[in-house]
């Protein structure tokens, strides 16, 4: 423990009441508290001063989700609330589902056309535009939603995924994780890397890639789709997002094997596109309360996933859903197909080569580190449960 010091000089005791003074102004409590008072009436006066003069600012923001997958679509609603109460509702945003504007894919073409002024969405859904998008979404094998969020804020990953919407005209803002998801929902056993011949996965981000290389079929259709496929056998397989998401939506009961670990996306960040030209318009103070509100509601959702996700795994398990892992010689083969799919990337793509050898070293840092830190405890505490 330090050792304890004396108090500065103008710090006086009178009678036991330790009063603060200043050398030079003989400032004490009372004094100081007549000041407050005075300070605060005079904030009062000026408050509407400055709630007058601030712009009312009318939004749109469209959303990649249905209403019904509550906890992913969320983060939009959350947003926007905390922007109208930050703003004493000046600063307005009202949120679509996905569809009612646009179709939930179409989210980025949207914002950047100026359709709507902001979106709400997942990166790894247009790879096919620009495939370096993938690194503010998922990537298999890749990094925890905490490690992420170093990467971006202090590990210089913002400046370099800044300089990738630069091509979209879009100012991306972390709002939501959805943590890590489960590998996937098979109708059929996979026990080797053969059984990926053929099989028809709805799969998106850089996992439709891997599972190419395997041999496999990646589709990418829409939620609200997913579940009759699956019934008719035009889908074998599927992942989406989380066991919470996955249990409202049906899919143990025609997919019943569950297969982990949940590495083909250990995180997926779920930003708020907004058009660059809206974002310049809006005063600074309105841009600090929307990055405010988009944090919030990035940790918001990341938490509400881990609180509801051990019930429905738990749930779906007690309804005929079998949790397996796939052998290590398949998740070998999943390793060794993405680094090839990277690879090839950086190949033909001088953006996506730059920000990969940066991803790659930080990840390699990270998990360095927490496989004798938090994972390594983690883990030593689950198996003594």
């Amino acid at each position: 423990m330090p050792k304890a010091t004396e108090p500065p000089t103008f710090w006086t005791d009178r009678r036991n009441d330790m009063t603060r003074q200043t050398p030079d102004t003989g400032l004490t409590r009372r004094t100081l508290a007549k000041g407050l008072v005075a300070g605060t009436a005079a904030s009062a006066l000026a408050a509407p001063a400055i709630a007058q003069s601030a712009p009312t600012v009318n939004w749109r923001m469209t959303s990649s989700f249905p209403k019904s997958l509550d906890t992913i679509y969320q983060g939009g609603p959350t947003v926007a609330k905390l922007v109208s109460d930050m703003t004493d509702k000046k600063f307005n945003i009202q949120v679509f589902a996905a569809g009612e504007i646009v179709p939930g894919l179409q989210v980025l073409d949207a914002v950047q056309n100026g359709t709507v002024e902001c979106g709400h969405t997942y990166s790894g859904y247009y790879i096919g535009k620009e495939p370096a998008l993938i690194f503010d979404g998922s990537l298999p094998f890749g990094m925890t939603p905490r490690q992420h969020t170093a990467w971006l804020q202090f590990g210089g990953g913002r400046a370099l995924v800044d300089k990738v919407y630069d091509k979209f005209n879009v100012v991306a803002i972390p709002a939501g994780n959805t943590g890590a998801q489960m590998l996937g929902w098979f109708r059929k056993e996979i026990k080797t890397v053969d059984d990926f011949k053929g099989l028809k996965m709805r799969i998106a981000g850089f996992g439709g890639r891997v599972l190419t290389k395997l041999g496999g079929v990646p589709q990418q259709i829409a939620g609200g789709d997913i579940y009759p496929a699956l019934e008719k056998g035009t889908l074998d397989a599927v992942e989406f997002v989380n066991v919470y998401d996955d249990e409202k939506l049906g899919f143990f009961k025609v997919a019943p094997f569950c297969y982990g670990p949940f590495v083909m996306e250990m995180e997926a960040a779920i930003p708020v596109f907004v058009n660059k030209a809206a974002y310049n318009a809006l005063p600074p103070h309105y841009q600090s309360i929307l990055r405010a509100a988009c944090a919030y509601a990035d940790q918001e959702m990341l938490a509400s996933y881990d609180a509801k996700n051990p019930k429905a795994l738990s749930s779906v398990t007690s309804k005929g859903a079998k949790l397996s892992w796939m052998a290590p010689e398949v998740l070998k083969a999943m390793k060794d197909a993405t680094d090839a799919v990277l690879d090839e990337e950086a190949g033909r793509n001088e953006l996506f080569k730059e920000v990969l050898g940066h991803w790659r070293q930080f990840r390699q840092e990270q998990h360095m580190y927490q496989s004798i830190a938090d994972a390594r405890a983690e883990m030593t505490t689950y198996s003594l449960q």
